[in-house]
């Protein structure tokens, strides 16, 4: 199995990575990813296997100092924003004619070669390095690429995605149906693993003593709920809720009619303090997820929290309902087993304490590497 893997990615929170690499010991490795990202996990998975890791942030600009601090998180807003425009207008020059994406296409070729990776892990929504610098990755390396996606290629990705499926030696997606696509686009092969998982060292329940009281709520909910067209069901299950007293957690814009709920933003740590508070959690999918598999799937069960998710074949493929958590057919039928598990703490906390050990046993980011290696060593 290859050991020397050069993650490509994009840094979402920028702020979070500082953090963390300042909090790191003295004389221990700085980590590449911030801990409110999913690749934070792989990262310390591949570490305690022996793995040589580098990361390449594409986001970055080609030209100038090529600092993580230049970078600040996005944030999302409905309607149109000059730097909507102008982004919108930069995205429609090609990106093999953008000058700025050309030098970076070249700064990885030249970071490849420092390197020398045997495997390229290349995170999804790629909208900076092009099919011809995978190929030429390839081609001088030998190496293998994974394509690490968790949204559908139908409605997220762009061109430059599409135009290299064929270089993509494994896909690895939350969604079957996302995997299935890319099939069709010409990947080699797909695993829907999920790719998502828990870390036993960080993903557990946090006091509730060390929590504030805003974080104290019935029915909670962290995630992104905008544009509310590939959200319409989450919006809407929430909206539904509106009776019971409700928490929402969003970096991002949140729709008018939910603004009274909004409590502010959690990532990383804050993230697990806020579930481990709530007695329920909230987990619907995106519109674009109908196989399901989302982040907080895993992680909500980790910190040993009673979650109810919309039903989703994924979830039955995953977690048995009713004995790990409990899946709801439409609004109505949510209504109803919101107010029948917080009337019933007991079963709540059962039904909690089934899901935490399970996917201690069955869904670690261990696990999934393990899994990964079996898939490449098959290639």
């Amino acid at each position: 199995m290859s050991k020397r893997v050069l993650f490509v990615a994009a840094l979402h929170h920028p702020e979070e990575l500082q953090a963390d690499i300042r909090s790191a010991d003295t004389g221990e490795t700085a980590p590449l990813f911030p801990s409110s990202m999913g690749q934070h996990f792989w990262e310390r998975a591949m570490r305690a296997a022996g793995y040589e890791l580098d990361v390449f942030w594409r986001n970055l600009p080609g030209y100038g100092a090529r600092d993580i601090a230049r970078l600040s998180t996005d944030v999302f807003r409905e309607g149109l924003s000059p730097g909507k425009i102008a982004s919108g207008l930069m995205r429609r020059l090609p990106p093999q004619f953008n000058p700025d994406y050309r030098r970076r296409n070249h700064l990885l070729l030249e970071a490849a070669r420092r390197f020398r990776p045997q495997l390229i892990w290349l995170s999804g929504d790629n909208r900076e390095i092009l099919p011809q610098t995978l190929r030429q990755l390839k081609r001088e390396h030998g190496c293998k690429i994974i394509y690490v996606s968790g949204v559908s290629p139908v409605v997220f990705s762009h061109a430059i995605e599409r135009d290299a499926a064929r270089l993509y030696d494994l896909v690895l997606v939350n969604d079957y149906y996302h995997g299935v696509q890319w099939l069709e686009l010409g990947a080699k092969r797909m695993e829907c693993l999920p790719y998502v998982a828990i870390d036993p060292e960080f993903h557990h329940p946090q006091p509730q003593t060390e929590a504030p009281n805003s974080y104290l709520c019935d029915v909670g909910f962290v995630g992104t709920l905008v544009p509310q067209s590939l959200y319409s069901e989450r919006v809407a299950a929430l909206g539904s809720l509106r009776e019971f007293d409700l928490g929402i957690w969003s970096m991002h814009e949140v729709p008018e009619a939910l603004r009274p709920f909004h409590r502010g933003h959690a990532l990383g740590s804050e993230m697990l303090r806020v579930l481990s508070s709530v007695k329920i959690s909230l987990n619907a999918h995106g519109d674009f997820m109908r196989y399901g598999g989302n982040m907080r799937l895993f992680e909500t069960a980790a910190v040993g929290t009673f979650q109810i998710v919309d039903d989703r074949p994924g979830v039955r493929e995953w977690f048995e309902p009713g004995e790990h958590l409990v899946t709801y057919s439409d609004l109505e039928d949510l209504q109803a087993k919101v107010q029948y598990y917080l009337a019933h703490d007991e079963e709540r906390r059962r039904i909690a304490e089934n899901a935490r050990a399970y996917v201690l046993e069955n869904h670690r980011y261990d696990q999934r590497l393990a899994r990964v290696e079996a898939l490449l060593n098959e290639l």
